[in-house]
């Protein structure tokens, strides 16, 4: 990866605005498109609240976010402490039917699955790993 850029967060749903910031200029320097950037920063945005309201359970936790970027690839790293959770297990939810009758939550998932080109999952050394994969399409 040509360029990444590290950083730690507390699980504080505050600190996403500077996530979403620092996601804008290290993309735009290598001239994603903003639709591509504005993708990002929402899966960005929806797994790192997962993490703070689901994983830390709004305790406290840190979470590291890492994006390396080159040649019309990024890679967003998140990690946290939390107890173990594979988002990627989560089944599509049914949105077919009228919205009365739909479970609440449970599209953040779905969401990300949307906008990002590939996601991956691990679980190492007590951390769960989650990769967000934006390719640019120009």
């Amino acid at each position: 990866m040509e360029n990444a850029l590290s950083f730690t967060i507390d699980a504080d749903i505050l600190a996403i605005p500077s996530v979403s910031l620092a996601l804008d200029r290290a993309l735009r320097a290598h001239a994603f498109s903003d639709e591509e950037i504005l993708d990002t920063q929402l899966a960005v945005e929806e797994a790192i609240t997962n993490v703070i309201v689901h994983g830390y359970a709004g305790g406290k936790g840190e979470i590291m976010i890492t994006c390396c970027t080159t040649r019309g690839l990024a890679e967003v790293q998140i990690e946290d402490s939390a107890p173990p959770f594979n988002p990627l297990s989560i089944p599509e939810p049914d949105i077919t039917g009228d919205i009365e009758d739909r479970k609440i939550g449970g599209l953040g998932v779905f969401l990300i699955r949307q906008v990002m080109d590939d996601i991956i999952y691990r679980y190492e050394e007590g951390k769960n790993i989650l990769v967000l994969v934006k390719k640019k399409t120009a």
